[in-house]
């Protein structure tokens, strides 16, 4: 037994004035628990337990021990069932870092609604589209948007997918021409995102297969609203995920081009370093964002 089974079963004993009454309650034998507490005697240099055929005793020691042992075993059990009962409430801090687009155009929106349901959780909001060390970064969760996640020791959840698609604006389409084809991109002005995994090679996916086509952007950005402004204000053409270019396509500030071509489907990826199920606050938070990403309305 380890020291702390050792108390336990030693106040067991105790309160319970028999050895063999004490081990029917821990499910070990009379002859394991008389070694143990023997071994505890040992080790303290000292008697605990007087003991004769018909009866036992606490020595002074013993009561001493009992006494020390039984307040150790009361505070551990108060941690344990604060503990539990902080494992079981949406409540603390919740520590999130998402790409900056995705986290002013989809999470920020249904934070509103998130605090509503969950009124005793803090929410830290970090927002970076580089890949950040969460661990040394202090982060509960990180979501990243991916083509693939490589392997690590973190945890990951599949929570959407983002579709990617080519635009431009009707005014740049009238002045320079829609292009028809792929290859039709190479005489066009390319606004590029800088830390795109396709800054200057397209892997497009159309009606015979994958294509690729090299670009040379002439613009280069680090944020992909940039991008989309430049694009609206008919910089050139550019690549936009579906969460960016919605609005704007709707109200015909951007035109997707080559529909029957789009890059390879990005995936959107819950990551932690602990059990993505088991944390309630990332759960609680997972659970609202996947609403919103299925496109039922959160619910307050």
């Amino acid at each position: 037994m380890d020291k702390l089974s050792m108390m336990q079963a030693f106040c067991r004993i105790v309160d319970r004035g028999s050895f063999a009454r004490a081990s029917e309650d821990l499910g070990v034998s009379a002859a394991l628990l008389s070694r143990e507490i023997r071994s505890l005697e040992d080790s303290l240099g000292t008697t605990l337990i007087t003991r004769t055929t018909r009866r036992m005793s606490l020595t002074e020691a013993g009561r001493m021990y009992y006494d020390e042992a039984k307040g150790i075993l009361d505070a551990v059990l108060r941690v344990e069932d604060h503990i539990r009962e902080q494992a079981s409430a949406v409540k603390g801090h919740l520590r999130i870092n998402a790409p900056s687009s995705f986290g002013q155009l989809v999470v920020a929106p249904i934070l509103p609604a998130f605090f509503r349901r969950h009124p005793d959780l803090r929410v830290s909001l970090t927002l970076d589209d580089r890949v950040v060390d969460m661990v040394e970064g202090g982060f509960d969760l990180t979501l990243r948007i991916r083509s693939s996640l490589k392997d690590s020791t973190l945890r990951a959840r599949k929570i959407g997918s983002v579709q990617v698609g080519i635009y431009a604006a009707p005014e740049y389409l009238a002045a320079h021409g829609t292009p028809k084809t792929p290859a039709d991109l190479s005489g066009h002005d390319i606004v590029g995102y800088l830390l795109s995994e396709h800054l200057t090679n397209w892997d497009l996916l159309g009606p015979v297969g994958q294509c690729s086509v090299s670009v040379n952007p002439k613009v280069r950005v680090g944020s992909s609203l940039i991008l989309r402004e430049l694009l609206i204000a008919g910089c050139g053409i550019g690549i936009l995920p579906d969460f960016i270019s919605r609005d704007p396509e709707a109200s015909g500030s951007l035109v997707r081009i080559l529909r029957d071509h789009h890059l390879p489907p990005r995936e959107i990826w819950a990551v932690s370093a602990s059990s993505l199920g088991r944390d309630v606050r990332i759960a609680a938070f997972l659970d609202h964002l996947e609403q919103a990403l299925s496109g039922s309305p959160p619910t307050a």
